[in-house]
This record gives C-alpha cells, structure tokens and sequence, in this order.
C-alpha cells in the first residue's frame, strides 16, 4: 500500500525519549532483577559496550517472566511532557513521525499508536508457553539499524535526508542523528550531547517545536 508523501520527517528513540521509562528495566523488575538490569542499560547508552551485546545479555535476565506482565508494564509507562504537542505540530505542519527503539514492540505497539506516531520499530522478545525464553527474536535493532530505518522512512516518504529530524538520548542514537538532516540531544548522556547538533535540556518535547520546518 503506497505511503503519503510528508514534508519533513521526525524520528524519535523510545526509552527516556518519547517516554520516560526505560522499558527494559520495567520488565527486569517482574523478574526482580531490576537493579541490575538497569546499571548495565545505563552503560550502554553511555556507549561504554556494545549494543546489541549488552541487549542480550539484559534479555536473558528476563527469562521467566510472563507474558501478562506486560499489562503491568504497560500501566507503568510514562510519556514524555510534550510529546502529543509535538507530534499534533509535527502532523499540523505536513510532517511524519517515526519511533525506532532499541526496546521492544510488545510494548511500542501499543504505545506508538496511542501517541498517534506514524510508524515504529523495536526487538521483539521471544516467548513459550506464556513466559519469556530470554532471548531476541532476529536481529537486535542497534545504532546502524536506527540510522537505516530513518532512511528508509525518508525514501518511503519521499522526504529528503536534510529534512529529517532525529532526536536521542543515548549512544546507539548517534548513528541515527548522523544521518538526519539535525540531530536533537533530548534529555542525553554527555557523549550524544557533544556530537548533537543541537541539545535540549528540559525534558519537555514540546522545546523541540520552534526547530521544526
């Protein structure tokens, strides 16, 4: 089905971005293994390990935990002040809203739409028998397939590279904003605020509006 031509594009990560929680570690706490979880995905928005390594390892940590859990996850989910003001300018303006994640669909699926983000992708998490096995299904969403998403968005929306807007937090955002017509540092760990084009400290995304086109 042929997707409608947008006037600019903006795509956004998920965790500590379009939401304030780092979804992971919501889940990591049905296991009770919140603490760690969390101490190791702070090391790898720093950029201090790898990516999608540091992602499997978190994810077996939450083998066990039952698919039902994600209600409870879900009803934990805080969205970012501003970001349905955002998203409304975004739309009012002829503009596309992506949402790509190093996270996990299970939860985005439901919270993407509610938000009324265009199109989105994430992990998806295996599960068996109504439980999480602890592992990934197909290949991690890292630095280098954020980047690529955004592209391809661009190229299904016939919207220019230098007409998109990436906006991030951590390390495997970087490559994202790279590509992206301007980098947006929201809320990010000092490594992404250096190389961003522009940084916004207050965690509202609403900042973001006076720099769309």
């Amino acid at each position: 089905m042929p997707v409608a031509p947008a006037r600019f594009l903006v795509v956004l990560d998920a965790d500590s971005t379009l939401i304030r929680n780092e979804v992971i570690e919501l889940i990591a706490d049905e296991a009770g293994r919140g603490p760690e979880v969390a101490a190791a995905t702070e090391a790898a928005m720093r950029g201090e390990v790898d990516f999608a390594t540091s992602l499997r390892s978190r994810v077996r940590e939450l083998e066990g935990v039952p698919v039902a859990a994600f209600a409870r996850v879900l009803s934990r989910i805080e969205p970012t002040p501003g970001v349905t003001d955002l998203i409304r300018t975004v739309h009012e303006r002829g503009g596309a809203v992506g949402v790509v994640s190093g996270g996990f669909h299970e939860i985005l699926d439901t919270v993407a739409p509610d938000l009324g983000v265009d199109m989105w992708r994430a992990n998806r998490l295996v599960h068996r028998d109504g439980v999480l096995s602890g592992t990934v299904d197909g290949g991690i969403v890292d630095a280098a397939g954020k980047a690529a998403a955004l592209r391809e968005w661009a190229a299904e929306r016939d919207v220019p590279l230098h007409r998109t807007i990436a906006i991030g937090d951590g390390a495997n955002d970087l490559e994202m904003m790279s590509a992206a017509g301007l980098g947006i540092a929201f809320n990010a760990k000092p490594a992404v605020r250096a190389r961003a084009d522009v940084v916004v400290a207050p965690v509202d995304l609403a900042e973001i509006i006076p720099l769309l086109p």
